[in-house]
């Protein structure tokens, strides 16, 4: 049984944690911590858990942890973990953190772009990308795993098999994503009120939102080439889901390839992934139907008359975009099935 730690398990993404885990037949939380909540009940918290979840939240003392768990989740804002962690640390526990920390090598770009230093970049060399469907054997023999964030997530596996082709012209590419609000964070944001959200659509972060130089990085290593996108999101009135729309020009050479030509790119890419599902000719992805799953449903179009490619991808941000991925980190860290506790059916309605 895997001995589990987790920092940040009251906010959206621990919280999730939790509900996976407590399910997950290899793991048992023995942590539950939270600098909100020290002593309280966890199932005051969250309702959900009553008589599930028994432990009350402890603090976020990470050298203390790691002499009790095989596996720390730290589920925490920028800058958290990167100032806990210590190689004394992870002698002991392997580590899965959710926030950015240790996403982007270029640590002057992290600091660039998150407008923190650093706290810890001697790890940051170490620490492997946490992209599953393209870094597993990587993944298998790491101590510290960077998960990746909700946004590059959905937007690499719905452009990866393409660019990684090199069907597309890598200059063109252009992401418009929209996420539900649960995105955020649980925090108390006036942004983030409901009658702030209800009834709107939003553009945020235009030009500036920190996700952007984690897919540029994931797309330059698939591409082999530098890239630079324009990278969109929107915050939509939902709890939960993700939505990419992402468009590129074909390169001159492949303006006449068939849509079924694509499609095969596509299958082979991910004709063994159990959780990217390439849909049928024709369906868009929607966020209904990967509601509450570790899910990602990709597809693409082509457009004639511009020779550009649609490419589409929907997932569930709190679940592939965060807790799922990360247990399905664990899963292949500790050498169990990758699959295991996350055979999710989409929820609906």
């Amino acid at each position: 049984m895997i001995k589990v730690g987790i920092i940040g398990a009251t906010g959206y993404a621990g919280a999730e944690l939790v509900r996976l885990l407590t399910a997950h037949k290899e793991a048992e939380i023995v942590w539950y911590g939270s600098r909100s909540y020290v002593g309280q009940e966890y199932a005051q918290i969250y309702q959900n858990m009553f008589q599930i979840v028994e432990s009350s939240c402890l603090d976020d003392n990470m050298d203390k942890m790691a002499d009790q768990v095989d596996v720390i989740f730290t589920a925490t804002p920028q800058g958290l973990c990167a100032s806990l962690i210590s190689e004394k640390i992870l002698s002991k526990a392997k580590v899965i953190d959710l926030s950015a920390d240790f996403r982007i090598k270029d640590v002057k770009k992290y600091e660039a772009w998150y407008g923190i230093q650093h706290p810890s970049p001697q790890f940051v060399e170490e620490a492997v990308y946490g992209l599953c469907e393209i870094n597993r054997e990587k993944i298998r023999g790491a101590r510290l795993i960077a998960n990746p964030g909700c946004y590059p997530t959905c937007s690499v596996l719905s452009i990866y098999p393409l660019l990684k082709e090199g069907i597309l012209d890598p200059s063109t590419i252009i992401i418009d994503a929209k996420s539900g609000v649960s995105g955020a964070g649980r925090g108390a944001k006036t942004d983030n009120l409901f009658c702030e959200v209800h009834d709107s659509i939003k553009a945020y972060g235009v030009t500036t939102h920190r996700h952007t130089p984690e897919i540029e990085d994931q797309l330059t290593y698939a591409a082999g080439q530098e890239i630079q996108i324009n990278f969109t999101p929107h915050l939509v009135p939902m709890n939960r889901g993700i939505l990419v729309t992402a468009y590129a020009s074909l390169k001159k050479e492949y303006e006449t390839i068939k849509p079924e030509e694509i499609r095969e790119i596509y299958n082979r890419f991910y004709q063994n992934e159990t959780f990217v599902r390439v849909l049928n000719e024709g369906v868009c992805p929607q966020t209904r139907w990967v509601k509450g799953s570790n899910y990602v449903d990709v597809n693409f179009m082509i457009d004639p008359r511009t020779h550009r490619v649609i490419m589409m991808g929907a997932m569930d941000n709190v679940v592939k975009g965060a807790a799922g991925q990360a247990v399905q980190n664990m899963n292949l860290m500790f050498g169990l099935k990758e699959t295991t506790g996350l055979k999710l059916v989409p929820v609906f309605p």
